[in-house]
């Protein structure tokens, strides 16, 4: 099998991430590409398709949101992330298993599985009458338990919460009646094949660890999935098994990477894609430590972090971490103006 460098894994993950070039996708098909994205600060989600949707626009996120094609939900990891309708269902439901063991463990001395399944059932009859708020759901269920409960009961953020221009994401709605039920004869295998498909769709090539890590799910359910698809397979320089779709982009190690900024959170950054080389170990302290635990907001260079930035008194200010030449500096001041006149 053709073994792979951290450059031409760098260079995929950029590829797929819509970060060597911004596609000209409306906003559900570049979600279903990037494999969805982080939404725990609602300006990171908007930030984070303005460097990959060509012409994106904030007013067209919000839209979407309200037309129901895009929705909010908690899904990979107990995580709040921005995905397509049409992702929602199966992607819940491959990690909903998993997602209620981690908290029944963690959560021992709060309720059980059937406390559980009665507070779902009184938050169900509720939203019945409309969205319900976090206050709300803390007065029902216990403030304890409101937090597992989406769990349970499948809830999705409703608007104008959770937008950039009302970021508290503090109003909800059942999924089934925000929309619609789950597809019929939708299984568990089903949706964790979506699932694996959907990983490597924005982040492949990668090993079962990786899809394991992103999706909360066990590894060995991530192995079985993939030995039941048609996958292309490939190797990491010292050996470790990597699969891909059969028809992701692979660029030349030497194609060029654009500047592009990015939002907190963003999943390109994270432990699974480790790997792509997107943030050197060295620089990985002064993105995520203690103080930053949500990370910076980050800008690449090269296909690498090479700063930090923030929008503060009207305008984007960069923060390299080591000395541009005159040529990047003139690059990233570029597209720090154009991220500036996206926030005003």
């Amino acid at each position: 099998m053709r073994a792979l460098t951290e450059r031409e894994l760098n260079r995929a993950l950029l590829a797929r991430q819509l970060l060597l070039e911004r596609a000209p996708a409306a906003v559900p098909e570049a979600l279903d590409q990037m494999g969805c994205l982080q939404a725990q600060y609602a300006p990171s989600m908007y930030v984070g398709l303005w460097s990959r949707v060509e012409g994106f626009r904030r007013q067209d996120l919000t839209q979407a949101l309200d037309a129901r094609t895009v929705v909010q939900g908690t899904v990979m990891r107990t995580t709040i992330h921005l995905v397509s309708a049409g992702d929602y269902w199966p992607l819940s439901i491959a990690v909903r298993e998993a997602r209620r063991a981690l908290w029944l463990r963690a959560s021992r001395h709060v309720a059980t599985a059937g406390d559980m399944e009665v507070a779902a059932a009184l938050v169900r009859e509720r939203a019945g009458e409309g969205p319900i708020r976090r206050s709300e759901l803390d007065a029902l269920v216990g403030r304890d338990r409101s937090i597992g409960v989406g769990l349970w009961v499948d809830l999705v953020r409703v608007p104008p919460s959770g937008t950039w221009e009302r970021r508290r994401a503090d109003l909800y709605g059942v999924a089934e009646d925000w929309l619609g039920p789950p597809p019929t004869g939708l299984t568990l295998a089903m949706a964790t094949e979506h699932l694996v498909r959907r990983y490597l769709t924005g982040f492949g090539p990668a090993t079962a660890a990786d899809i394991a890590d992103w999706g909360g799910l066990r590894p060995a359910d991530v192995s079985a999935a993939l030995d039941r698809l048609d996958l292309r397979r490939f190797t990491t320089a010292d050996a470790l098994a990597l699969f891909d779709v059969p028809d992701g982009p692979l660029p030349d190690a030497g194609t060029p990477a654009p500047v592009r900024f990015l939002p907190t959170w963003d999943a390109s950054l994270l432990v699974h894609a480790r790997r792509k080389g997107v943030i050197a170990e060295h620089h990985r302290p002064l993105v995520f430590n203690t103080k930053t635990p949500h990370s910076m907001c980050t800008f690449l260079v090269d296909g690498a972090v090479a700063g930090t930035w923030r929008y503060e008194k009207g305008e984007v200010r960069v923060t390299p971490f080591e000395p541009l030449t005159p040529a990047v500096q003139a690059e990233v001041d570029d597209e720090a103006a154009r991220l500036t006149a996206f926030h005003r």
